[in-house]
């Protein structure tokens, strides 16, 4: 499939020069390799980009060409939705008696600052103007996780501290796909992402990542349980306890139990209730001597499996309607995910192996009835990676992904790899940005899409 970027968004300021292991406008022919990862047609000439993944720089050339030929480099830092204009970075043309040229060479990322880059070559003839597709080095990209990691950092707002720039819950799941990135791969380049998330954004909302949604609330104490198992900072997990405890203050009586939407509501869905039972029993498991958190686990999981949102398929709807009866609403795919990843701590937390049996009959109605072509679908999935939808199936497949490592026989592990397998071949581009279809199909990528592909690739290992 073409993912494709904004390339009508570009900033007004000028490129600053990059200093890493060295700075900009270095010569290639200093270069101890030449990888070329991208290349583009213009009027009969040929515009390369040319990849040294040893010191993580790059450089433009133009071939079959004439005299007056220009060529370029343009970098982002954001993923290729906008770059420096008015630098054209190397910005050169071809001498007199040439039919090719080349630029120096630049830095691909802005270490000093914390900028994930991506390099571009450009051209122009007689007015025209081509460009190859982004690319970018193999550092922090060894492997198919590494490397989607390192293009969802490019969505990383480093003014917000947030995903997208202003992603909520949905930055929470991205935040928690890099950690599970960082703890699988074992590699910890992204992990000043936590700190900076949680110093810059503890005050917003409600305080300690609470708001008038509990699941938004769950999401984010998922995040520091996870960030709490990465770097055993008590911090984190004292967050975590906050966060469970602002849910718990909505659970009420209405349908019989269960934690409210948001606090000025009294609907009853699925997902905040899966969330509160993953969180309550994770702490569980994390607090020695505890019982509080273990009593609202057991709690939660008992009025679930009888509230009626699990259907005869063994497929999870999103509510309760104001009759407390299925509300048969889609059956998405973060509701027959997040559910999987609280029963395989609940187990945890009390060794009855009834609830893994109850998680295999319901892992096992997802993966059948979710899929598409065997591979794994959002039901109404659509071309967009912007909004809620695009998150869900990350959300899914990291609770398939943990019921399967704690089965012995780890049986989805074959499904796992096949969605990865087929994402990899069909929904990614020369960037390693992915969009939202694992099939294959058009489609724009943004962070959204781009966690869900890594939870897929954590998942599958």
């Amino acid at each position: 499939m073409s993912i494709g970027a904004a390339d009508g968004a570009v900033t007004p300021a000028a490129a600053a020069a990059i200093c890493n292991k060295y700075c900009d406008t270095r010569d290639p022919a200093l270069s101890p390799g030449d990888r070329v990862p991208v290349t583009a047609a213009l009027s009969s000439r040929t515009l390369t980009l040319h990849i040294d993944d040893t010191d993580a720089m790059g450089w433009a050339s133009i071939g079959n060409g004439a005299a007056g030929d220009e060529v370029w480099l343009d970098r982002s830092m954001d993923g290729g939705r906008t770059w420096s204009n008015g630098s054209k970075l190397g910005d050169t043309v071809v001498p007199a008696g040439q039919g090719g040229w080349r630029t120096l060479m630049y830095n691909v990322d802005d270490w000093n600052n914390l900028g994930v880059g991506a390099l571009r070559a450009c051209g122009q003839v007689s007015g025209a103007i081509a460009c190859t597709p982004w690319a970018r080095t193999t550092w922090n990209a060894w492997s198919r996780s590494t490397a989607a990691a390192t293009a969802l950092m490019m969505s990383y707002d480093r003014t917000t501290k947030l995903f997208g720039g202003n992603g909520w819950w949905t930055g929470a799941n991205a935040l928690t796909a890099v950690i599970d990135n960082a703890r699988i791969s074992g590699m910890p380049s992204y992990e000043y992402a936590i700190g900076q998330t949680y110093d810059a954004n503890l005050g917003a909302q409600e305080g300690n990542f609470t708001n008038n949604y509990l699941d938004d609330t769950g999401w984010w104490g998922l995040a520091w349980v996870d960030a709490y198992d990465l770097t055993g900072d008590s911090r984190y997990l004292a967050t975590a306890r906050t966060d469970a405890d602002h849910m718990f203050a909505y659970w009420d009586g209405t349908c019989g139990g269960g934690v409210r939407w948001a606090e000025d509501s009294t609907y009853k869905n699925a997902i905040t209730n899966e969330l509160f039972l993953q969180l309550t029993a994770a702490l569980h498991n994390r607090l020695p001597g505890d019982t509080t958190y273990l009593t609202r686990a057991r709690n939660e999981w008992n009025w679930f499996q009888q509230s009626g949102m699990i259907n005869g398929d063994h497929m999870v709807n999103d509510g309760l309607n104001a009759s407390c009866a299925n509300n048969g609403q889609p059956t998405w795919t973060y509701n027959q995910g997040v559910v999987l990843g609280g029963l395989t701590e609940l187990y945890r937390a009390t060794g009855d192996s009834g609830l893994l049996t109850t998680a295999r009959t319901l892992a096992g109605a997802s993966t059948t009835r979710l899929s598409t072509n065997g591979v794994l679908r959002e039901p109404g999935e659509g071309d967009g990676c912007t909004g809620d939808g695009p998150s869900f199936k990350g959300a899914y497949v990291r609770g398939l992904g943990r019921l399967n490592s704690q089965l012995t026989d780890h049986p989805y592990a074959a499904t796992l790899t096949t969605w990865a397998n087929s994402a990899y071949a069909h929904d990614r581009n020369a960037l390693d940005q992915y969009g939202p279809h694992w099939a294959g199909g058009s489609g724009a990528s943004d962070y959204g899409c781009q966690q869900s592909v890594l939870d897929l690739l954590n998942a599958a290992g």
